[in-house]
């Protein structure tokens, strides 16, 4: 029972540190500053609308913001809803998978873990947590970090994307014909979605509905912005053109914000990456050096409560590591 008790603090405490170094660089959008970045990219542009043609009150400053506002919230419900989901995550890693194949490919991989395990003669309680990991853990992080990768291919080339509707338009192009230039000239995973919107608009759907048809797959803050100057022109007029031009300015500034923060937060996501895993790391080479040493942390009664006591406390300090390093934009 005790060797059994050692073994499951073992697997906590590596299980902590391999936590610790997902949470080190793990990142966080701030959602609350999307209203603040659509009227920085709007704002402008109405203002000299409203003073300089005399618009009427819809094109007033304080209205158009009143109408981001409402669309804001209307979409974030919405994407509340759609976005977390398994499908959702499923069409933004791009995989042409359903919900059903998913979960039977992960029931394989734990039902092949667990096999492995008792082959290997590991403990059962191992054998069922290693199986339990391969299943419910690992295929989710594997779409998680596809769907990122996606995204951010995504993003990087989208500013580029408005480039091409903003001379478009300059040019005398129609909207509809600069979104098929993007979906041809335009690399994947950007080309595949703007082709799709196009396809889409072409079978029926106004810009809207495919937009977000188009949020749902691709649910970054970028589209969004681009979703919300493309309403607001439709319903008030303008120089689409113009708020184009300002909203590509924007997103390249963001970027290049995104850079200046990944480089100098680096150092600190260093050392806590070196910190989180300091002490499991000095753990197992004292186990490999002195093994009667550590040993009655894994036989005593006292030593089980110390090896949980540190990995709560582990823990703690992961999680207020992550928080200093998680600088949100």
């Amino acid at each position: 029972m005790d060797q059994t008790l050692a073994l499951i603090l073992v697997a906590v405490l590596a299980f902590v540190m391999v936590a610790g170094v997902g949470l080190a660089f793990a990142g966080g959008d701030g959602s609350n500053k999307v209203v603040k970045r659509a009227q920085s990219v709007t704002g402008d542009n109405a203002r000299r609308d409203a003073g300089g043609r005399g618009r009427p009150a819809a094109n007033d400053p304080l209205a158009r913001r009143k109408q981001i506002l409402r669309t804001l919230k209307e979409q974030e419900k919405q994407q509340r809803k759609v976005s977390l989901t398994l499908e959702a995550r499923l069409r933004q890693a791009g995989l042409d998978v359903t919900v059903r194949q998913f979960w039977i490919a992960s029931a394989a991989l734990a039902m092949l873990v667990l096999v492995a395990a008792l082959v290997l003669r590991a403990h059962p309680l191992i054998a069922i947590g290693a199986a339990f990991a391969a299943g419910g853990g690992l295929p989710r992080w594997v779409v998680g970090f596809l769907a990122k990768r996606r995204t951010k291919k995504f993003t990087e080339a989208f500013s580029d994307a408005i480039d091409i509707i903003v001379r478009g338009i300059k040019s005398g192009l129609p909207v509809h014909d600069c979104l098929r230039i993007i979906s041809v000239e335009s690399p994947e995973p950007l080309g595949g979605e703007f082709k799709r919107l196009v396809e889409n608009v072409g079978m029926g759907m106004t810009i809207d509905q495919a937009l977000e048809r188009m949020y749902e797959r691709m649910p970054t803050s970028e589209l969004r912005f681009f979703t919300i100057v493309l309403n607001i022109q439709q319903k008030t007029g303008g120089n689409l053109a113009e708020a184009l031009g300002n909203l590509s300015a924007v997103l390249r500034s963001r970027k290049l914000m995104r850079e200046k923060i990944k480089a100098l937060s680096a150092e600190a996501t260093a050392s806590a990456f070196i910190i989180g895993c300091l002490p499991p790391g000095v753990m197992a080479l004292i186990s490999a050096v002195a093994p009667t040493y550590i040993a009655p942390l894994f036989t005593d009664n006292r030593g089980h409560l110390m090896l949980m006591v540190a990995a709560v406390w582990m823990t703690v300090g992961i999680v207020v590591m992550r928080k200093m390093i998680n600088f949100k934009f």
